[in-house]
């Protein structure tokens, strides 16, 4: 499949969303920021991948990266992540709000997994396009409530950017098991393993971002998976939404006030 043939029921869905219905996966609460931001939601969107991951070998006591695992976990979430983009480039949409990116596991594909990438997709209700540098619909985690106080501080979304490591981590030795039994001492082995591994990770996402022209990254967050492979064998990744600035008047102003019904 590629990235320009979408599914039959897709288009069906995309061109009943074209006709004025529109889906979200907002609260109330965001769907109310969103729209105070000068922005409305045109439709659910999504993108899908299921991707084989290779085999790669690794030493036992030597802690590397493993280059063929990462690209794969990289560039299947670049596929979900453009066919979500392609369905918002359909229906016209500015940007893709509340992005989440998900990895499932089934039982019939062991060295398989799913890539979803799930937004809402949004439109400036001015008219005026919002699409980010490179002429895209931009791509942001942020929540609606986050959106909003973006909108309000002269900062617009570029896109949501990434950065991906997987690392194996070296297996210690009986001879440092023993040294350090019974004692409180730093594992420089670990210490340094997991401290790269991180670089790489945070590195990457803010390349990604440079070529956006974004001036900042906001909401970045750093997680850690070992998905199917062991304890010693992590995924590190890093995201967050690219910023630009907007040239546009400081407003800091209130939002709506919302009364909330949660106990």
């Amino acid at each position: 499949m590629s990235t320009h043939d979408l599914p039959e029921a897709t288009e069906h869905r995309l061109e009943e969303l074209e006709h004025g219905l529109f889906t979200s996966d907002l609260s109330v609460n965001e769907f109310l920021l969103v729209k105070e931001a000068g922005f409305h939601p045109v439709g659910l969107v999504m993108g899908s991948s299921i991707y084989h991951t290779g085999i790669q070998t690794r030493k036992w006591g030597q802690s590397q990266e493993l280059t063929k695992l990462t690209e794969a976990m990289y560039n299947a979430r670049e596929l979900a992540m453009t066919r979500m983009e392609e369905e918002a480039a359909q229906l016209g949409a500015d940007g893709v709000v509340g992005v989440r990116l998900d990895v499932n596991y089934y039982e019939w594909g062991k060295d398989a997994a799913e890539f979803i990438a799930v937004g809402t997709a949004v439109k400036a209700e001015d008219g005026v396009s919002r699409r980010n540098q490179l002429g895209k619909p931009f791509t942001s985690d942020l929540s609606g409530q986050d959106f909003w106080t973006l909108s309000q501080t002269g900062f617009a979304p570029q896109g949501l950017v990434m950065g991906t490591c997987v690392y194996h981590i070296a297996h210690r030795g009986i001879g440092q098991t023993l040294a350090s039994t019974g004692q409180n001492v730093e594992l420089p082995n670990f210490t340094q393993a997991l401290y790269e591994a991180r670089e790489l990770a945070m590195t990457r996402m803010q390349d990604e971002s440079t070529r956006l022209g974004a001036t900042g990254i906001v909401g970045v967050r750093l997680e850690e998976k070992s998905h199917q492979w062991g304890s010693h064998i992590i995924e590190f990744l890093a995201l967050g939404t690219a910023v630009a600035a907007t040239g546009a008047p400081v407003t800091l102003a209130k939002p709506t006030t919302i009364i909330s019904l949660d106990h």
